[in-house]
């Protein structure tokens, strides 16, 4: 699918979506799941800052599951220290490190709301896509000018 970032391709399996990839992909049946997908990212894209419902199922260790589930519950617009999200999602900073270096389903999961200015061990251009950390970028940028176009 078209993005403003970049062309995207969402891989499902089982009816549910474990990867967001830039760049364009296999072609995959058109499924309720991948439509549904692309409504919500097109949406997004156009300032829905609706929190994201479909079916995900990232491949993940325990710990990163737990922080990508965390993830999942900061409202669109906000940021989380990286430390203070590994305390609320009862994992360790290094968890959350390693759930935003190896998220397989960027944007969805939004790893992008985690505050990680002052980690060492986090390499900004480690952020999927084309442009790493520029992309970061645009996606904080892109919710915050939609929260704050609709208060």
């Amino acid at each position: 699918m078209h993005s403003p970032l970049a062309p995207l391709t969402i891989s499902v399996e089982d009816e549910k979506i474990v990867a967001l990839d830039w760049g364009w992909g296999r072609d995959q049946e058109e499924t309720p799941v991948l439509l549904q997908a692309r409504m919500w990212l097109d949406a997004y894209f156009d300032g829905d800052t609706a929190p994201c419902t479909l079916p995900l199922e990232p491949y993940g260790t325990p710990e990163q599951v737990k922080a990508w589930r965390f993830m999942l519950t900061i409202p669109a617009g906000q940021q989380v220290y990286w430390k203070d999200a590994a305390r609320l999602a009862n994992v360790t900073p290094e968890d959350i490190v390693s759930a935003c270096g190896e998220n397989p389903i960027p944007i969805l999961i939004p790893c992008h709301r985690i505050d990680l200015e002052d980690c060492p061990e986090y390499d900004p251009e480690s952020y999927p896509g084309e442009e790493g950390a520029r992309d970061r970028q645009f996606l904080r940028n892109l919710e915050t000018l939609s929260v704050t176009s609709k208060s």
